[in-house]
């Protein structure tokens, strides 16, 4: 989301793949598999003013990774042999393998994803969060690009700890302002709890004339087609909250409910009640020791994050706190998934450390 982030964190990576670092690190840092994160799977180039391109990926790169995947000897596997070669059971085979997982319940996941994944009889999982099919989300991330998108200035409350009263200003009538405003405003609203964020977001989608509704209603899933995609032997569906809340947020109370009754209405829609679960963002802030230990206490056998990180054997004992990698859209290129798949700039980044459940 932040370009200055991203070319620090790509310069990085071509810097691994041009001097072949990666390749020395990978039998020590490529670990026995690892989970992948999406969201979007979406034809075509996205236009200049997309903050939120790192969610989608085109069909045919999806196509491109399965490939790559065989081609580099991983066994592309469900959530539940993924688990199983973790833990080392019995009979469970050795080889690297990978996850495929979409978060949210979106529309393309049914139209692009899954016919590639069926060509390619390759295993999916999608985390289902019940408001999307029950076209109740507030999709504030999405909301607030529209917003900005279409006009030359938004107004928003003052930060936290800034002087004065009443609405804050934004001038976002060039390409690189409306990236600063974006970036600015995003956090800001990151960082308050979920009702104030989700009231100022109402708030800035209602001053551009952005319908709420209108977004979940255009790019999310219906009942009856999670319902129809989960019937297929290659699709698991997993719970990720009724709300997409950051349960970091929440209390006991809420965390528990959000992740129960998330399961209960999938359960109730498709007959399947879920085994996995998706922590909403999925960073550090968001999720816990706290949540980790309640998706264990509830039954959960799996519980994925999106800190970044390959799966090891040490993994084992912390099932409902498993690392994921993102197949961000802006790294869409094969030598960025290979340099993911040696494991390195993810051992760099943790400093080595396999397992991070704090």
């Amino acid at each position: 989301m932040n370009r200055r982030r991203t070319a620090i964190f790509k310069a990085g990576l071509d810097t691994l793949h041009f001097t072949r670092a990666h390749r020395a690190l990978a039998p020590f840092t490529c670990g026995a598999g690892v989970i992948f994160t999406l969201h979007n799977v979406v034809p075509g180039a996205p236009p200049d003013f997309a903050p939120n391109r790192i969610l989608t990926i085109t069909p045919e790169f999806l196509d491109a990774v399965i490939v790559r995947l065989r081609a580099a000897g991983l066994d592309i596997v469900s959530l539940d042999e993924a688990a199983a070669r973790v833990r080392g059971d019995a009979g469970s085979q050795e080889r690297r393998f990978a996850c495929l997982t979409f978060d949210d319940g979106y529309l393309d996941n049914l139209e692009h994803a899954f016919p590639i994944m069926k060509r390619h009889d390759a295993p999916m999982a999608i985390y289902v969060t019940t408001c999307m099919p029950d076209g109740t989300a507030e999709l504030w991330w999405l909301a607030l690009e529209y917003a900005i998108a279409a006009a030359d200035h938004i107004e928003v409350p003052p930060a936290e700890g800034a002087t004065g009263e009443g609405m804050t200003t934004l001038q976002c009538d060039t390409l690189a302002r409306k990236y600063d405003v974006y970036e600015a405003v995003y956090w800001q609203l990151r960082a308050m709890n979920e009702q104030d964020k989700r009231e100022t977001a109402r708030g800035i989608a209602e001053r551009a004339g952005i319908d709420m509704g209108e977004i979940v209603r255009n790019l999310s899933m219906t009942w009856e087609e999670i319902a129809w995609i989960a019937g297929d032997p290659l699709v698991t569906i997993g719970a990720h909250t009724v709300s997409h809340s950051a349960l970091s947020r929440l209390t006991d109370a809420q965390v528990e409910y959000e992740m129960a009754e998330s399961r209960r209405l999938i359960g109730e829609h498709t007959g399947l009640r879920p085994r996995h679960f998706a922590y909403p963002y999925g960073d550090a802030t968001s999720a816990g020791p706290r949540e980790f230990a309640l998706a264990a206490r509830l039954g959960f056998e799996t519980g994925v994050t999106t800190r970044p990180g390959m799966l090891f054997p040490e993994h084992a004992g912390h099932l409902t706190a498993l690392p994921r990698v993102s197949l961000n859209g802006d790294y869409q290129s094969l030598r960025y998934l290979d340099l993911f798949l040696s494991g390195a700039p993810f051992a760099l980044f943790n400093r080595f450390r396999k397992v991070d459940a704090a």
